[in-house]
């Protein structure tokens, strides 16, 4: 059996599913509103992001934040939902074209893919300073990572395009934990980079496993979203419009990009404005948590 073609099988079969859940929700839960081309252009640049290999959740949460349309508690649903049509694509582009182990491609996707099941069912019941506070720091952390990459401190990996031994379910437990860590808009791709190129892999490999665990736990994790109309259906519908502009374009010019080494100032660019609107986050759930005792103690 070829794992590749079961694991693009299931990601067609999860997309489909997606659509679906989408529309029972819309119905189920009265949703309208027409997408907003400030939402379509945010999309459009953090996808493109994202196909370069930057990734999408930091920024795309930042701008978010910046708009002030999304409350901060729908923001974990809505970067599954708004941008899974752009890890759908971007798997497509990237997962036949870099040789990696099917095995471990499999069973890490399933690992994440589970993971984000029941990490949304936790966050569609968090409160709204419990996600403050996760994603503040969450932002913090992508931040770090950013500059990491920028400053050449990120394992220089090894020339493996799969693992053997202990290594193998070690990378696949790690990998559930992060399907349910993006849930609460943590993003994977530095995480997974780092931990399979520590682990021996070529750092090239872990595109399509990055890109496959995205493809398949954003569509299962909104699944759990769809059902508390825990997102904003506005905002995700102007990421997805704009994800299909973001994609495309960023496939097409990758190679300039590349060879031009513009991809390193623009992640120092997304670094100071991630950082920024995570403190503008933790400054929230500091207001929250004073708005809260306030009226603890007029009802005292």
């Amino acid at each position: 059996m070829d794992l590749t073609k079961a694991v693009v099988a299931v990601l067609i079969v999860m997309n489909i599913a997606f659509v679906i859940g989408w529309v029972v929700a819309v119905r189920r839960h009265g949703l309208h509103g027409r997408p907003q081309l400030a939402d379509a252009a945010i999309g459009a640049v953090t996808t493109f992001l994202d196909t370069l290999g930057i990734g999408s959740f930091a920024p795309t949460t930042a701008l978010l934040k910046f708009r002030g349309k999304v409350a901060d508690e729908l923001i974990p649903g809505t970067l599954n939902v708004g941008l899974n049509t752009a890890a759908f694509i971007e798997t497509f582009l990237l997962i036949r074209i870099v040789e990696v182990q099917p095995a471990l491609l499999a069973s890490m996707v399933a690992a994440s893919a589970l993971g984000a099941w029941l990490g949304a069912g936790v966050v569609s019941r968090m409160p709204r300073r419990s996600i403050q506070l996760f994603m503040g720091f969450a932002l913090l952390l992508a931040a770090a990572f950013f500059a990491m990459k920028n400053l050449g401190a990120f394992p220089a990996g090894g020339l493996a395009i799969g693992l053997t031994g202990w290594k193998f379910p070690f990378a696949v437990a790690v990998s559930f934990v992060l399907g349910a860590l993006m849930c609460v808009g943590i993003g994977n791709y530095a995480p997974l980079m780092i931990l399979l190129s520590l682990l021996g892999m070529a750092p090239l490999a872990a595109y399509p496993i990055m890109m496959a665990s995205d493809g398949l736990l954003q569509p299962m994790a909104s699944l759990g979203f769809f059902r508390t109309a825990r997102f904003s259906h506005v905002a995700s519908l102007g990421l997805t419009l704009g994800s299909m502009v973001g994609v495309p374009a960023a496939a097409v010019i990758l190679n300039y990009v590349l060879q031009h080494n513009s991809v390193t100032p623009i992640r120092w660019l997304i670094t100071v404005v991630v950082i920024y609107a995570s403190v503008s986050m933790l400054r929230s759930a500091w207001r929250e948590r004073g708005a809260s005792s306030a009226a603890a103690a007029v009802g005292g």
